[in-house]
């Protein structure tokens, strides 16, 4: 494991390749995030982008949502994979924040988590970039580039989640993720751009 002065400057050196990190996903408040989130999985940020513009027209809040055709919300969704079961998934969102939370998307972790179809990741991105919550949202990304670094030794999100927060302010937690991510999708990919990476020094993947 690296100590906090490591993992300091380690997020300082990739900071440097992407200043002020934050989500690809395009959102207008709380709602929308939540949305385009659980839209993300298994897809991609693009083609969410693409998709959520048209959709969050036609269903602006929770209950316009909850009102909606399943059928409608599938052919508008399609693109993003698994269109089915996002639909259930949303369908459920929706009724639970009308029902629960008076149409607001609740500012906690166990409130999130609790909605149909929102895992832990899906809940952190939502705290940190809409609610002002810290939060430190682990996806595949994160997992590779923070265990090659040596900040990181597990593929347990929980863990890997809990081991950054600890060696990061929770002010910090959002960017750090966000910066991860974006090193993930950019340099640290499967097949990694090592000579480029300003980490490199202090990388265990790079020094073997």
């Amino acid at each position: 494991m690296k100590t906090p002065a490591e993992a300091r400057r380690i997020l300082a050196a990739l900071e440097k390749h992407h200043p002020n990190a934050d989500t690809e996903l395009a959102y207008r408040n709380a709602f929308e995030l939540l949305v385009a989130t659980m839209l993300s999985a298994q897809s991609t940020d693009k083609r969410v982008n693409e998709v959520t513009p048209a959709l969050f027209a036609r269903y602006p809040d929770a209950r316009a949502l909850l009102k909606a055709d399943p059928a409608e919300i599938e052919e508008q969704i399609h693109s993003t994979g698994f269109f089915r079961q996002k639909a259930r998934a949303l369908l459920g969102m929706a009724e639970a924040l009308v029902t629960q939370y008076g149409g607001e998307v609740p500012p906690s972790m166990e409130a999130l988590v609790a909605l149909p179809g929102v895992g832990r990741k899906t809940a952190n991105v939502v705290l940190g970039h809409a609610l002002g919550v810290p939060g430190l949202p682990v996806d595949r990304h994160v997992l590779r580039v923070t265990n090659r670094l040596g900040l990181v030794h597990s593929d347990d999100p929980i863990k890997v989640e809990a081991a950054l927060g600890a060696l990061y302010p929770k002010k910090k937690w959002t960017q750090a993720s966000d910066t991860f991510i974006l090193h993930g999708r950019r340099i640290c990919k499967p097949t990694p751009l090592c000579k480029v990476c300003n980490a490199r020094p202090d990388c265990d993947y790079a020094s073997r």
